[in-house]
Parts: C-alpha cells; structure tokens; sequence
C-alpha cells in the first residue's frame, strides 16, 4: 500500500472553521455497504436500533494553547518576546512535554510567563519540543491553565482563524469527564442531551471509555510505504464494567458502533480473542487495510483528511474503494469536513 493510495482532492471551501449549530444538525452521510443516504444527525434515531450500542470516548480537552512572554537578560535589559506553547502530556516528576513556537530561540532556564498566576520554566528543549515545569500543580494549575489557555484547535482551522470563547464549548463534548486530551474526539461533538436522551428512549445504549487524544493525531504520514509509519502513543482506559457492556452486547447479537477513530483504536486495542477486555496504558495501534476488527461492528466519524491515518482507518472498515466513492460523494454533495465539520455512519457489508 501506498501513500498515494489514499490521495483525494478536497476544495478548501469544504473544511469547516464553526461547528453546525445546534450540534445535532449537523448533515450525517450514511453508508450502509454499497448504498448511501443524505441525512442529518438526529436521524440516528431512525438509523439505529434498539440493542446498538454506541461506545464513546469521553476525555475532556484541556486549553492547551498558551500565549506567552518568555523572558531574557540582555545588554540591553530584561526583555521579553512572544512565544506560543501547546502542552503534549505530563511527564514524570512533575514537568510537561510541550511544542513550542519558536522553539529554537528558547533556552535551558528560561522562563515563560502565561498570565500572572502562571509561568513556567525550560527545564529541556530538544529537537521538536521541550520540557516546562511550571509554577503551580493540582487544582491550581487546573484553574490558572484553565484561564490562560486557549483551546488547540486543529492546524488546518488554526491557520484561518485563532480559537476564541466559542471554542471552549464547542470544541468539547458534552459527555466529558477526564481531562487530559490536546484534541477533541471530533464525531462526539454532534451529540447533545436531546439526542442523547431519545436513542436512549429507542433502546440505544451507551458505554463510556476513555482515550487522551494528542497532537499527534494530526502528524502527517511521511513515508511512501504506508505499513513502515509508526503511529504517535496516546493513553486510555478501559474499565471492567465498559468491558463488560460491549461484551453483553455482542453476546446478544447488537451492534457496537464506536463514536469516533479514538473510542475504535481504543476498543481494538483492548480486544482479545473477540473480546473486549479491561485495559489501561498507552496504545500506538495503527489501523490500515487488512487489519481484523474484532470489536467494532459500524463506526460513526467525521470525514478526514487526504493521505491520513484515519483515512486508512475507515478504508480498513469499508474497503479502500468503497471509501473513496463515499469521500467522491461527500464532497460532490458539499458536505463539510474535519474536526468541525459533518459526520458519517459507516456500516460495511456482512
């Protein structure tokens, strides 16, 4: 398999910059084998069936983007310069791994002011990223992050508008819980109480894991020869109970439908033997055509984009041909793509 392989033109005027509102409206591309439907979100009431169950990643995005002043001596004085981190994850001991622009004017001990509760200090700076010990921990650290920090949003919306107080709320589900993602599980965003509450009312039920989503979901592919990438770690869990549910609804003959490529990497890493087990750590599975699923029966997620790892994700799940014609259709359509854009019930043939 090759990288071209998974090539397709987008127009640009298709990446949505705004979520549709309310979230539930959003249009829904149903794609059941061969065929395809035209539907909105809230007719996943109709598309699905009392006994599915819906598997969803329940992470919560911190404000990971942090304007700040880095400050310096000079001949000249103290003076500052702008500088903009995105923390990665929490390291042992305390610090945080962390991108940073620009990276290569920082220094080992140099410290960066965020706000006037929090800074924090260059403890290591490698090649593509660094680490910083900051002023604060726990709760503190919690509410100073949470009144400094801007919402990462996704590159290719970063490059045409800067996050602002909207993205706080739309930039996170309404189901989440533990905080420790950099990137939103994107296809959990159309869902809202109402929707919620009447699959419920049909005979839906739900399973929560979780997964932290990293920067790295947006890492693009560089090698030619897709089987030699090496996919980025992100953490998760898996409780006995989660395991336990799915499991039941297998046994039953329902249908598990994760919401979302983060809550399928997660369930098909904690799969064994065609079932799922309780699981915690850190997963790096990377999911392309010819992988086995044992867990996922139909997978519901945003549209992606070309030559991505997620673009081989739902080629895996549906064939690599029959996505195509789906991503053909989809933007013939004008459906909208990416983190906030429109969604895909995707069902493949028996």
């Amino acid at each position: 398999m090759q990288l071209s392989d998974f090539d397709f033109h987008l127009p640009e005027t298709l990446i949505a910059t705004r979520p549709a509102k309310p979230r539930s409206s959003a249009r829904l591309l149903v794609a059941e084998g061969d065929a395809i439907r035209d539907r909105i979100v809230t007719d996943l009431v109709d598309e699905l069936r009392a006994g599915d169950r819906l598997v969803l990643n329940n992470t919560r995005v911190i404000p990971a983007r942090l304007p700040g002043l880095r400050w310096r001596d000079s001949a000249q004085g103290r003076v500052s310069a702008k500088v903009e981190i995105t923390l990665l994850e929490p390291e042992a001991g305390g610090s945080w791994r962390a991108l940073a622009k620009p990276l290569r004017k920082l220094e080992q001990g140099e410290v960066i002011a965020f706000s006037d509760q929090l800074s924090a200090q260059v403890v290591r700076r490698g090649d593509s990223d660094l680490s910083l010990a900051f002023n604060l921990t726990g709760p503190d650290f919690d509410a100073a992050l949470a009144e400094a920090g801007q919402m990462p949003l996704p590159p290719y919306i970063a490059a045409k508008r800067a996050p602002d107080a909207q993205d706080l709320d739309d930039y996170q589900t309404v189901f989440a819980r533990h905080s420790g993602a950099v990137a939103a599980p994107t296809a959990s965003l159309h869902f809202d109480a109402d929707l919620l509450e009447r699959l419920r009312a049909k005979g839906v039920e739900f399973t929560e894991v979780t997964l932290h989503v990293g920067a790295g979901t947006f890492l693009p592919v560089k090698v030619e020869d897709v089987t030699t990438h090496r996919m980025h770690a992100e953490w998760g869990e898996v409780t006995a109970q989660a395991a336990g549910a799915v499991n039941a609804t297998k046994a039953a003959g329902g249908r598990v439908i994760p919401v979302g490529t983060t809550a399928l990497r997660l369930i098909e890493s904690a799969a064994q033997g065609g079932q799922l087990r309780e699981w915690r750590g850190t997963t790096d599975i990377f999911i392309y055509p010819g992988f086995r699923f044992q867990i996922a029966d139909a997978l519901m997620t945003n549209f992606h984009l070309p030559k991505s790892t997620l673009l081989m994700l739902v080629s895996a799940l549906m064939g690599r041909e029959r996505i195509l014609k789906v991503y053909a259709h989809a933007i013939r359509d004008g459906y909208r793509f990416f983190s906030y854009g429109d969604a895909s019930l995707l069902i493949p043939p028996r």
